[in-house]
């Protein structure tokens, strides 16, 4: 008995419904019309709706003002309107463009542990960890240089051979720039 009054009840409120949101579609139709007739009978064309007016760019001919007043510029004056996407890109599309192989980092094997250091570095370069003591080294022997010829503009433009503790030159230094350091020579720095 209940099952069969749950089903009428059911069947009650679905005709209701169907009643209620065909009456609202009527109402709606029966106001287009009405617009439609009020519309032509005040001799409106019934396809112009109302639209949104933007003030275009400059480059567009303007009307001119009659009183001869210059008017206030907008904002939107010389904006460069540029065309907008018609559809949304999917995520797939998204992530197969961004994550394509021909994009991709490169994978480097050239890569090696500084001999110096250990850190690991581009094979055929500088080791970006001993670069500061190559860089102090070389800012002393370029001082040591200045020292010798009397200013860093004087220096005539020559080989330099640089020796270090317990050196001596060879015979194909001769007719070189020759600078001494007092010290140990560096394991990184090789003679030539």
């Amino acid at each position: 008995m209940t099952v069969r009054f749950l089903a009428n009840a059911n069947v009650a409120n679905v005709s209701i419904m169907s009643s209620l949101s065909g009456l609202v579609c009527f109402l709606r139709r029966s106001l287009l019309r009405l617009e439609c007739r009020i519309l032509q009978v005040t001799g409106f064309d019934r396809h112009l709706a109302p639209a949104l007016a933007l003030q275009g760019p400059s480059v567009l001919p303007q009307p001119q003002n009659e009183s001869g007043q210059h008017q206030e510029h907008s904002f939107l004056d010389n904006i460069f309107w540029m065309a907008v996407p018609k559809k949304r890109r999917t995520i797939e599309v998204n992530r197969c463009r961004r994550r394509n192989p021909n994009n991709l980092i490169p994978v480097k094997t050239n890569i090696v542990p500084c001999p110096v250091c250990g850190h690991l570095r581009l094979k055929h370069t500088l080791c970006g960890f001993c670069y500061e003591k190559v860089r102090r080294e070389t800012a002393r022997i370029r001082g040591q240089i200045q020292a010798m010829e009397g200013g860093p503009l004087k220096t005539p433009a020559m080989p330099t051979v640089v020796l270090y503790q317990g050196e001596s030159p060879k015979d194909a230094d001769k007719g070189k720039r020759i600078v001494e350091q007092n010290r140990k020579r560096p394991s990184w720095f090789t003679p030539n």
